[in-house]
């Protein structure tokens, strides 16, 4: 607990005792007083100062809650209905009772506050992952802690033991374990070398690394990760929206009803004070704080529960479309597979050798991040100098254009070739992806390069599926015989190959035109030709670790450790949030509904509507809780 929480506990503490012993006194000592001295009500007045002891420690900050809320404009919120409530009690003498009343909507204000508490716990940890200071190694050779923001791209720093990386970078010398659980959820360290990418927010293990900076702190993960934290309150859901307008219009009415109440049938049958006391458990049965606190909350603690598995969601509006999916569409290279490709077949037209034709592929791909590009210069394996390459022209889908020690150079599919007239050699290799190689307009040779399908890739497909995913559709830009070789061994409902970006926004509108009055369509993409299709499906996935800057911004759901079976993980806690809301929701509405009407009747009295507030206010606290629990 927070010294705040202690602090309320212990007035609440000393409020309940001091309540306790005034109504042992008030049994008991109280026949002791007259009941009246002349024509002055002794006992009475004694009582109520007594009483308003217990009621004034408790009860004074929502007193003044609602005195401020008035000045605002703010007349009827929950501190003004408890404050008329209580003051309309002590007016017809029903001290004990108003009393009461304080005292427990206090106790349910404090398990709320303790409950967002817990529920923030694992988004505050997450919180923790901003670095405080970076070491930068100067020209002299001496690192100088400085602010992680005052840090240029290109910079050298320094990672002692045990310090988080406070930019993305690229290890020059050491090698470490990194902690990575407060951004994946995995506990299990990742080892890390000269020449590795690593990602800011992750912990240093026993062995101290430097490392170049690729990027600004503000661009880098943990910064980026830190926003969408941030921001994610601030994208509500269909649900909590409905709540916050059902409040609004719910209070009112309640509060008019309650007015109605106190002096309408007293016209016609008397007894003012009976139907003020009537009134005022109607006005505490009636207040709301058990949906306004619990449905957020639920939602909060689904989205604290996420972070905790390393499955960063931007707001409760995606969490509810992730509850609601009726097809997963998903990229094939670093989703369903791999993404670490390897030359696995190289074969040149005469007169070229393996060597050359290695070499004028890889020169054409070095403007290139494509994995396949990195494959291609990796299985080259020499430093090519950039004053040899020269009009590097991407063609997207296709490959790359450039001129190579002033030979034209084409690297791509297919298609490209083709569509520039060029004959070429085609191979039947269903599970490699092939790169096709022209010089100077003529057939020069072909590079095959194979991936590795994701260990766990079939089995979150299958969970999917168990889940109710209707549907599981790849789309890819690669051949339709690796698509269908990596469809089959993954089992997927449908395999689309051979798309250019466009293309796949295309084929994720008719997938959500299908899915219309069913549900909601997922995207999960990592590379930078995804964005639009993120950008364009219900909800958005990216993979964090190795996607790209503009996938993770244009996604909606974050995965932060690249693997596809957090993605089941992350329907079922959607799904155990929407259906705790709703739990609540149902739950609250129906009790005060039931106690309403007894109230209205005169059947039941303050002490049950203490129950219909705080009592279902802490149910349903409790409950939301549960949300915590991935």
């Amino acid at each position: 607990m927070t010294k705040k929480q202690k602090k309320e506990l212990r007035r609440i503490i000393l409020a309940g005792i001091l309540f306790f012993l005034m109504i042992i006194a008030e049994h008991t000592a109280g026949k002791l007083i007259p009941e009246v001295s002349g024509t002055f009500p002794l006992r009475r007045i004694i009582f109520f100062l007594l009483f308003l002891i217990p009621y004034g420690i408790v009860g004074f900050s929502v007193l003044r809650k609602a005195v401020l809320g008035i000045g605002h404009g703010q007349v009827l919120d929950e501190s003004f209905l408890m404050a008329l409530a209580t003051i309309g009690a002590f007016a017809t003498g029903e001290n004990a009772e108003a009393c009461a009343v304080m005292l427990f909507y206090q106790i349910g204000e404090f398990f709320q506050d303790y409950a967002v508490g817990k529920s923030r716990g694992s988004i505050r940890k997450l919180m923790e992952i901003a670095p405080e200071y970076a070491n930068l190694i100067g020209e002299d050779g001496n690192a100088e802690e400085v602010d992680p923001e005052d840090v240029p791209a290109g910079s050298i720093l320094l990672i002692k033991p045990g310090e988080k990386i406070p930019i993305d970078g690229v290890v020059l010398t050491g090698e470490s374990l990194l902690n990575t659980a407060a951004l994946t959820g995995e506990s299990v360290p990742r080892s890390v070398r000269p020449g590795d990418a690593v990602i800011s927010g992750c912990i240093n293990g026993d062995a101290a690394l430097t490392i170049r900076t690729e990027k600004l702190y503000e661009d880098s993960t943990v910064a980026k990760i830190l926003e969408m934290v941030e921001n994610a309150s601030a994208r509500k859901s269909r649900t909590e929206n409905f709540i916050t307008r059902f409040a609004k219009v719910y209070t009112p009415i309640v509060v008019a009803g309650a007015v109605l109440l106190a002096f309408v049938p007293p016209l016609f049958v008397g007894n003012f004070g009976e139907w003020i006391h009537r009134a005022c458990t109607f006005l505490v049965i009636s207040c709301p704080c058990a949906l306004v606190i619990s449905v957020p909350l639920s939602f909060f603690g689904g989205i604290g529960a996420s972070s905790k598995a390393g499955i960063l969601v931007k707001g409760s509006n995606y969490l509810e479309q992730l509850s609601l999916l009726d097809q997963v569409v998903t990229d094939k290279t670093g989703t369903l597979t791999e993404g670490v490709f390897r030359v696995t077949s190289v074969e040149p037209a005469e007169p070229l050798t393996k060597g050359e034709l290695l070499y004028f592929a890889a020169a054409a791909e070095s403007a290139s991040t494509h994995p396949i590009a990195a494959a291609i210069r990796e299985a080259y394996g020499k430093e090519i100098p950039l004053s040899r390459i020269s009009d590097a022209e991407m063609r997207a889908g296709r490959g790359i254009l450039a001129t190579v020690d002033g030979r034209h150079v084409m690297a791509g599919n297919e298609a490209l070739l083709m569509e520039s007239g060029i004959a070429h050699k085609g191979l039947n290799e269903p599970e490699m992806t092939v790169v096709y190689v022209a010089i100077d307009g003529a057939y020069a040779g072909s590079i095959g390069i194979s991936d590795v399908v994701k260990s766990e890739a079939a089995g979150a497909v299958r969970e999917m599926k168990d889940l109710g995913v209707r549907q599981v559709v790849m789309l890819t830009g690669d051949r339709k015989s690796v698509a269908d070789a990596v469809a089959k061994k993954v089992g997927v409902d449908r395999a689309v190959a051979e798309l250019l970006p466009e293309d796949k926004v295309l084929c994720a509108e008719k997938l959500l035109e299908e899915s219309a009055g069913r549900g909601a369509v997922a995207f999960v993409g990592d590379g930078v030709n995804d964005a639009p299709v993120l950008m364009r499906c219900d909800v958005g996935i990216a993979m964090g670790s190795l996607g790209s800057d503009a996938a993770i911004e244009a996604a909606d759901v974050v995965i932060m450790d690249d693997r596809i079976s957090k993605i089941p993980k992350a329907i079922r806690i959607a799904r155990k949030t929407m259906r705790i809301a709703r739990e609540n929701i149902v739950f609250a509405l129906a009790v005060k509904a039931a106690i309403l009407i007894l109230g209205a009747l005169g059947i039941a009295g303050l002490w049950a509507a203490v129950f219909a507030d705080v009592g279902v206010a802490v149910i349903a606290i409790l409950n939301a809780m549960r949300c915590l629990r991935n």
